[in-house]
């Protein structure tokens, strides 16, 4: 079984002016000199979980994290209603991690992320192919409209009681029509109890999915900082009322950019959240993806989901850069 590795503290850390206004906050961990590997954070909004260090052996490895626009440590920060969005959209974030490679004389990296980490991921992996030796994704998404609809209502179906909440959370008018475009307008409200209600609303709603999985646990989206909790339903909702700024189903068809890529796309068979069919249409996209099913887990993982991901890493880390 494969183990964690203990934790690092950074060697370098910094914020990185990305324009409009904008520094990301950034880190480096591990060998100056090893391969480099950059984690992608989910979310929107979530930050950097520090955490993700653990799954990169420090002696092969230059672990790079960083937190995405509006969130984490860096600045100006989403919680704050009179910061703009306007310029925190995929292309933003994809040049941002031009932008950081760049900053860090990275020539290629292997990347690293779940979730909405893995769209953010695909996004740039299929602008920049050159600039990505390996991938490793856990907890595939595309963030097309289908999925979106499916977590914030077609699961509903099997949560009615949650689901209904979240609904009747909105005003009256808006609970017939796009949920998320209504929290989206919610979250930018000049009044702080509307923006407050809406954030509790929409975690109590991601809690009671996590939560209906196996070896989920309630909590897991709540327990956090206020502020953090702010970002993350502000940048979410922004995110995916705009389907992400991506054309339906671009990130499958344009799979084929990716070819020469090794990848290991890893998900659970129980995931509610984030199905199973997504993944499995990127792996038949992708001849270079290993898909790896892990039928305990859901969308929070499992033992067997972190040793997949720990398994991959290392394969790739014995690449050599």
């Amino acid at each position: 079984m494969a183990q964690p590795f203990p934790s690092v503290e950074p060697y370098a850390h910094g914020l990185l002016d990305v324009g409009d206004g904008n520094r990301i906050y950034w880190e480096t961990s591990g060998d100056p000199e090893g391969k480099a590997a950059l984690c992608v954070h989910g979310g929107p909004g979530s930050g950097g979980r520090r955490g993700s260090r653990a799954m990169f052996d420090p002696e092969v490895f230059r672990i790079i994290l960083f937190d995405q626009r509006g969130c984490g440590e860096s600045l100006p920060h989403a919680s704050d209603p009179s910061v703009g969005l306007e310029h925190n959209t995929t292309d933003h974030l994809i040049a941002d991690m031009e932008r950081l490679r760049e900053h860090l004389g990275v020539e290629r990296w292997l990347l690293y992320g779940g979730s909405w980490g893995s769209t953010l991921i695909l996004a740039y992996a299929e602008r920049h192919p050159e600039r990505v030796s390996e991938v490793v994704l856990v907890g595939v998404t595309t963030t097309r409209p289908e999925e979106t609809d499916w977590l914030y209502r077609g699961v509903g179906r099997l949560l009615p009681g949650p689901w209904e909440t979240f609904r009747d959370s909105l005003p009256e008018p808006d609970r017939g029509g796009d949920l998320v475009a209504a929290y989206d307008r919610l979250m930018n409200s000049p009044d702080e109890s509307v923006r407050v209600k809406a954030v509790r609303a929409w975690c109590a709603w991601e809690d009671a999915v996590i939560a209906h999985e196996a070896l989920g646990h309630p909590g897991t989206y709540s327990d956090r900082p206020d502020d953090a909790l702010v970002a993350f339903v502000r940048l979410c909702a922004h995110y995916f009322t705009n389907d992400a700024w991506l054309d339906d189903g671009q990130l499958l068809r344009h799979a084929h950019r990716l070819a020469g890529i090794p990848a290991v796309l890893i998900h659970g068979r129980l995931d509610l959240g984030t199905p199973l069919k997504t993944a499995w249409e990127l792996a038949a996209a992708w001849p270079d993806a290993d898909l790896r099913v892990i039928d305990d887990s859901g969308h929070t993982g499992s033992p067997a989901m972190r040793d997949a991901a720990l398994e991959a890493i290392a394969r790739f880390g014995a690449n050599g850069r």
